[in-house]
């Protein structure tokens, strides 16, 4: 479970120059420790500084990770791009512990907009956290803070990422990739190859069996980038698909962020690692086969198979791969279903034929036939 709670924030101000001195405050806090007031702590010039960061009151210290995220509006035409701030913790206000640092970011693109919110916290066992900007004078204006706080951590399946697949260019300029069997897609990565790139993309897909002529069906929209930012190169080049068996990608990249300047791409896709649990029979090795959508499906629920009373997890074997993947002899569904779809054709024609010598032997004899 989650809990989520909003949190107090109070802007630290000081003078313009001198970005990396730490503004001297002043603060009012209540009987309970709630944070009540924070001012400037020195003189008129301190008061009609800049904002140089903020103090957040969490409310109570937990030492448990969470996670915070910021919302901002951009003030006199700051706020966008990346913002870096350190962040400092307290359990008094008087004595401050390093933390690391955390960065929010903002990118906008031809109406396409990106938020980069969340910073995480190793853990929150301090009640007050100070958070001052590096670039103080491009700062934003923060407008909401919450905090996230997970009771559970449940640790999911493993995550399972392909090796590098290459998408090719076609005459409209679009990236397609045929992958050789429809898979569940989580995930995308897309290398970016040339520094400063800039890429708003839409990806579509194409589920397995379907016809050239068949629509795609958009799967995501993103806006992907490779740039410099303070000396060091940002990237963000993954995006979330929604989990759908695809067959085929296109990845469709709008011209006027640039492209990204070759014929070919390298693709990587990620999907949950799924877990097989059998049954096994007689000696190895075992032949596992999947592909043949005729066979009736054998399983069965894994209680039936390992009932809690009788198995223990020191009795389960683990299966390793003795052999490369082979591919047994016999058609693949994609042969099979041409297959299939030229014996219908041939039947079609056969019918279609026949009712045209039908009706030119009906008209023969109608105009053979004497008038009456």
């Amino acid at each position: 479970a989650e809990e989520r709670s909003a949190v107090r924030t109070f802007p630290l101000r000081g003078p313009a120059e001198g970005d990396a001195v730490t503004p001297a405050i002043r603060l009012r806090i209540g009987a309970d420790g709630t944070l009540l007031e924070v001012g400037a702590g020195g003189n008129a010039k301190e008061v009609q500084g800049i904002r140089r960061g903020w103090v957040l009151d969490l409310g109570k210290a937990r030492s448990v990770p969470g996670t915070l995220s910021l919302d901002w509006r951009a003030d006199a035409g700051q706020g966008d791009g990346f913002q870096r701030f350190s962040i400092e913790g307290s359990k008094d206000l008087r004595t401050w512990s390093a933390l690391g640092s955390g960065q929010i970011a903002r990118l906008s693109f031809n109406g396409e907009q990106i938020d980069q919110r969340e910073v995480e916290l190793s853990t929150c066992r301090y009640r007050y956290l100070r958070l001052l900007w590096e670039a103080p004078r491009e700062a934003p204006l923060l407008t909401g803070v919450q905090l996230a706080i997970s009771h559970t951590r449940v640790e999911g399946a493993p995550f399972a990422w392909s090796g590098p697949l290459t998408a090719q260019r076609d005459k409209d300029g679009d990236y397609l990739l045929t992958l050789p069997v429809a898979l569940p897609l989580q995930r995308l990565r897309i290398d970016l190859p040339q520094p400063n790139t800039l890429a708003p993309l839409e990806v579509a897909g194409r589920y397995a069996g379907a016809e050239p002529r068949d629509p795609w069906m958009t799967q995501a929209r993103a806006i992907l980038y490779r740039l410099p930012v303070d000396g060091t190169e940002k990237i963000r080049n993954e995006l979330e698909l929604p989990g759908r068996p695809l067959k085929q990608l296109r990845i469709r990249v709008d011209k006027r962020g640039g492209g990204l300047g070759t014929d070919t791409i390298t693709l990587h896709v990620g999907l949950t690692a799924s877990e097989v649990v059998f049954l096994a029979r007689g000696s190895a090795p075992y032949l596992l086969v999947t592909g043949n959508g005729k066979v009736v499906a054998a399983d069965m629920p894994l209680s039936a198979l390992m009932p809690a009373n009788d198995i223990n997890d020191d009795s389960v074997g683990t299966a390793v791969l003795a052999a490369a993947p082979m591919t047994i002899a016999g058609p693949t569904p994609e042969a099979a279903a041409e297959a299939s779809g030229d014996w219908k054709r041939a039947v079609l024609w056969l019918v279609l034929l026949g009712g045209v010598g039908l009706l030119g032997a009906m008209t023969l004899h109608l105009l053979r036939k004497p008038q009456q």
